[in-house]
């Protein structure tokens, strides 16, 4: 692991000293979730708030290291009067008016601590996991400048964040108004216009409302034969919920074939052909939609999922594809949906009944070529947020490195030599820091308090 701001890349008038000359890492005792209450002194986990309890460990401010499971290595600061488990690992005896507890925790956010964990199954930091660690310490002046200008950096950065984190949903909100105005006529009001179509307020009048078998050649929903029919011999793909993820197939993640014999006997009348419409009927959630890919010449599909395939003398596939992500046949049928405690059924019979907005095929076209030209738009915009994100991202640690290089205080040393030099500078700090936590030692630890009730 590099820690780039270690050594000869910090400025001359810091110290390095290891994080155990400045804190002592400790695990309290665990509280039991059956122990903990509804109110009291607040209690911490590995990962932040998890109750309250009538003892505290902690009268002020403390900085915590979560040491155990995924999140190992993640940093908070408690509330002054609280409890800290053993899931987490105190930094106690901080000296907080010789090192600030926002420091220290933007220094070891800076370095980072992945190389001090241990164990794979479950993963952990331990004291002695943390014996090496060493920290940047400026002087006291400096590491409060260095303090303000990261709160506010990384401030910024967490609102610019906080926005960008914001866009995927607010596409998709997007995206779903714009199938609601491709279904219901809006979408090519002008396109009608301009090709002598009048329309009304409901459907344009050139649209009608048709029974999804007279529009199909074939509704159906598929089966799954017993005995074990997969096969690692098989060649044909047979399609489950799981394989329909963001409206298109996803045939890469478990992917389960039947044998052709199979296929054509038993399966047959669940057989799939490229530009298929399938949505799954059983949830929740409803209304996973997808197009059979060419990926292969003919698919099959377990009982959950129903397949679509269109007259293309008066359905064009891609514009059932939009009816269908729009929503409409769900809940229009979800009153009089079946099924189990915890699941939700379309029959096949409603399927076949479901009523679809029919245009002219000429408008099908003009509405799928327009719906494609916008969602490539803000699949565009998505691409730039998802890229723009991860450099803000990137941002915070860069913005990290340069405070622990020195660089963020690089003027201010240079215009303040009296804050960083003789019973100002770093190795005096870190005497001080010293000496305190040898009165620490000597003294008794107070007992933790106790909440009545």
């Amino acid at each position: 692991m590099s820690l780039g701001y270690i050594g000869e890349n910090i400025p001359a008038e810091w110290a390095q000293p290891l994080l155990t000359d400045l804190v002592k890492p400790k695990q309290w005792k665990t509280i039991p979730t059956k122990d903990l209450r509804e109110e009291g002194y607040v209690v911490y986990g590995a990962n932040g708030k998890i109750g309250f309890y009538n003892e505290f460990t902690h009268e002020n401010p403390t900085l915590m290291i979560t040491c155990r499971g995924a999140t190992c290595g993640n940093l908070h600061i408690s509330e002054p009067y609280s409890y800290i488990n053993g899931n987490a690992m105190a930094l106690d005896r901080q000296q907080v008016d010789l090192i600030g507890v926002n420091f220290l925790r933007y220094a070891l956010e800076a370095r980072g601590l992945t190389d001090t964990i241990s164990g794979s199954a479950q993963p952990q930091i331990t004291r002695q996991g943390l014996s090496n660690v060493r920290i940047p310490l400026p002087p006291l002046a400096e590491q409060k400048v260095i303090a303000d200008k990261l709160e506010n950096m990384l401030a910024k950065v967490e609102t610019t964040k906080a926005r960008i984190e914001r866009i995927p949903e607010i596409l998709k909100t997007f995206r779903q108004s714009v199938l609601a105005a491709a279904v219901s006529g809006k979408l090519t009001e002008d396109w009608r216009a301009s090709s002598k179509y009048s329309s009304v307020t409901q459907l344009p009048i050139s649209w009608q409302r048709e029974k999804a078998s007279d529009v199909c050649e074939k509704v159906q929903s598929g089966s799954t034969p017993r005995n074990d029919p997969f096969s690692q011999n098989g060649t044909v793909p047979f399609l489950k919920v799981y394989n329909i993820v963001d409206q298109k197939i996803d045939f890469d993640y478990k992917p389960q074939f039947v044998r052709k014999e199979l296929h054509n006997t038993k399966l047959k009348r669940s057989i799939g052909l490229p530009n298929d419409v399938v949505m799954n009927i059983v949830g929740p959630p409803l209304g996973k939609v997808a197009i059979l890919t060419n990926q292969y010449p003919e698919w099959n599909l377990n009982q959950a999922i129903t397949l679509f395939r269109p007259n293309a003398k008066i359905l064009n596939f891609k514009y059932l594809y939009f009816v269908l992500c729009e929503g409409e046949l769900v809940r229009a049928v979800m009153p009089d949906t079946k099924g189990s405690v915890g699941q939700v059924n379309i029959s096949l019979t409603q399927c076949r009944e479901a009523l679809i907005p029919v245009p002219t095929i000429e408008e099908q076209t003009e509405i799928v070529r327009r719906v494609e030209d916008i969602f490539s738009f803000a699949d565009n915009i998505e691409q730039k947020a998802i890229a723009a994100l991860e450099r803000v991202n990137n941002l915070t640690q860069s913005i990290l490195a340069k405070a622990f290089r020195g660089e963020l205080t690089a003027d201010w040393r240079e215009a303040n030599p009296d804050l960083i030099t003789g019973k100002n500078s770093a190795e005096s700090l870190l005497r001080k820091i010293t000496a305190e936590q040898k009165k620490l030692l000597a003294n008794k630890p107070r007992r933790r308090k106790r909440c009545n009730g």
